[in-house]
């Protein structure tokens, strides 16, 4: 717990979490409202609330819970911002991911570098042995 915030993996308010996916972000502009619905669906996601409730940030995690998690969609509310919010969410979620066994957590970023290695986050190892299929 941060001084008035908690997480929580329930409650999260799907069209909150839209509006800051489709309308702010920019790895999901323009996202439909049933596939940022469909995704928290079948992901674990953390949220942070503030004590009264306010829901003010997310991170959802793609995993098998066995041996892999992809961290994807982590958004802080701008006005909650710069208070170490998204550190300590990701950090969370990782020990969360960890504990259950998980061995490999990839992430990407555009502007959080900083962010991530903080958690021990590195840039792939072999990145040559990634691929992708990306028709966005």
């Amino acid at each position: 717990m941060i001084d008035g915030y908690r997480l929580r993996d329930d409650g999260l308010d799907i069209d909150l979490i839209h509006r800051w996916l489709a309308e702010d972000s920019y790895w999901a502009a323009g996202r439909a409202r049933e596939t940022v619905a469909r995704s928290l669906r079948h992901s674990y996601c953390l949220g942070v609330f503030t004590d009264e409730g306010r829901q003010v940030g997310v991170a959802r995690s793609v995993t098998d819970w066995a041996t892999f998690a992809w961290i994807a969609d982590v958004y802080i509310d701008r006005e909650h911002r710069g208070r170490g919010l998204g550190r300590w969410l990701v950090g969370e979620l990782r020990d969360r991911l960890e504990e259950a066994g998980i061995s490999r957590l990839v992430l990407a970023t555009k502007d959080a570098h900083g962010v991530y290695e903080a958690l021990g986050f590195t840039p792939l190892a072999r990145p040559e042995r990634y691929m992708e299929i990306d028709k966005r």
